[in-house]
């Protein structure tokens, strides 16, 4: 079973092409055989979650400047611009000065190569896409505000260029998601944790996302009114009990069986969470929360895990231990297709020449190799309270990995890695755990990893994404480093 987005993914594209007005009273047809070019370029993009916005042939410096206020008020995530034939830059240079946003240049020329036993000059200005490409890259950089990517392929038929399309698509939905993100953050640092330690200025100067400060208090509110037998209540025990096996405890002294109460409490936790979520209208939550032993709100507070989970594979990105910085990496690896689980390094496998990657706490369950498993914890080690727990391992294959740290400036630093997960035992201590294969060898990758300043968690993701997240740090303006 997979659990469906609560949020739609989407970013605003705009799209130009550009020539030469001189060409069109010179070669009858050929600014209509332009547009041609440039619908079948749109229609490529209108095939992803995007908003798409056709500025038309800009052909001269004139209707740069004349384009240039609509471009910027249309809040545009990227912009592409479609190489359709030569081009001068004055088309250009007026227009990316003012933009803060990725611009991508796409050179698709129609045919693999010319018909050179029947070329003409018509049929070279047809196929001209890199020509001005150099011409754009160089004005780009000289003004200050170098291009984002350089697509260069054919029109129809390339799966290359179609993956690097749908790449900068995905990208701009990262950026979208980031910069309309209202993120909560909760309680207070799990004293010691001097690395979880993130101011929200800075979070968002660098990622755009606004923090919002939250109670506890707001979530009890609804919790302490809602009861097991509450409707909201039963149907949500119903989905926990669809998605989660519930087995007998195994060598860990510390499990058991999942309880009818603690199944209540979770459900309630669940419910409550939910209800509090669209009174904040949050995209995503950091919290931490100890409350008095014995109390209700250590009842609410322990027993947010299950429906953390629900609610990270979602695609609403959770983080206990106040974990702001990982909150947010959840958030781009999310959006970037790879899902994002809350996880850090536990014991090494040196038999095997991996570490066991997994976490307490919430998970994202849609990377599951299995149905996950719910256990009761007499207690949580580490920190306050007892609860239902999360057991899984994702599945088998590609991994990412990213995690947001802060250097001695203050500024951030994403560092991330692919691995592999693969297939190993794991403990059964209601914690998830998946055995990750680095390279070269787990001992050098551990030492290169920790060296470049990471906190001690990360967002774990399925599949191969750290080319796509470096571009995302360079948009930012964030130092990415792959390990």
């Amino acid at each position: 079973m997979k659990i469906q987005s609560r949020k739609s993914i989407t970013a605003n594209v705009g799209v130009f092409g550009v020539g030469l007005d001189t060409y069109w009273e010179q070669f009858n047809g050929l600014y209509d055989y332009m547009r041609k070019k440039q619908d079948v370029f749109l229609r490529k993009l209108q095939k992803y979650p995007v908003t798409v916005k056709d500025f038309g042939i800009i052909d001269n410096a004139q209707e740069a400047y004349s384009a240039l206020p609509a471009i910027k008020a249309a809040n545009l995530d990227i912009l592409f611009i479609d190489m359709l034939t030569y081009a001068t830059s004055s088309t250009f240079g007026a227009i990316i000065r003012e933009l803060e946003i990725p611009v991508v240049l796409a050179a698709l020329q129609p045919m693999p190569a010319m018909d050179y036993e029947k070329a003409s000059t018509y049929m070279q200005l047809c196929n001209d896409d890199i020509c001005a490409v150099p011409e754009f890259t160089g004005v780009a950089v000289r003004m200050g505000k170098p291009v984002s990517s350089v697509i260069i392929g054919m029109l129809e038929n390339d799966h290359v260029a179609d993956a690097e399309i749908e790449e900068w698509c995905t990208i701009g939905g990262v950026l979208n998601s980031l910069k309309t993100s209202r993120i909560g953050l909760m309680g207070h640092v799990l004293e010691a944790m001097l690395d979880m330690h993130t101011d929200p200025t800075s979070v968002t100067a660098a990622f755009g996302c606004h923090v919002v400060q939250c109670e506890a208090e707001e979530i009890m509110k609804h919790f302490r009114i809602l009861k097991p037998e509450t409707p909201e209540v039963i149907k949500m025990k119903n989905r926990i009990l669809s998605f989660f096996d519930t087995p007998d405890p195994v060598s860990d002294p510390l499990t058991m069986k999942l309880t009818e109460t603690d199944l209540d409490a979770a459900a309630r936790a669940s419910v409550a969470l939910e209800q509090f979520i669209a009174e904040k209208n949050l995209n995503g939550l950091a919290y931490y929360y100890e409350a008095e032993e014995g109390s209700e709100m250590r009842k609410l507070i322990s027993n947010f895990i299950v429906g953390n989970s629900i609610l990270i594979s979602a695609g609403f990105p959770m983080c206990g231990e106040y974990d702001l910085k990982t909150c947010i990496a959840m958030m781009i690896m999310e959006r970037a297709g790879c899902g994002g689980s809350f996880a850090e390094f536990h014991p090494v496998d040196f038999k095997r020449n991996s570490v066991l990657v997994g976490h307490d706490g919430p998970h994202h369950l849609n990377l599951s190799n299995r149905k996950p498993v719910l256990r009761s914890l007499r207690k949580y080690h580490g920190k306050p309270g007892s609860g239902a727990s999360v057991e899984f391992n994702i599945k088998v294959g590609p991994i990412t990995i990213l995690s947001i740290g802060v250097k001695a400036d203050g500024k951030f630093k994403m560092i991330v890695a692919e691995g592999e997960s693969i297939p190993g035992p794991v403990p059964p201590t209601g914690n998830t755990n998946t055995h990750g294969k680095f390279q070269p060898d787990i001992r050098t990758f551990l030492k290169r990893w920790c060296a470049e300043g990471p906190t001690h968690h990360f967002a774990l993701g399925a599949g191969h994404t750290a080319a796509t997240v470096k571009k995302i740090g360079n948009i930012l303006d964030i130092e990415t480093v792959i390990v």
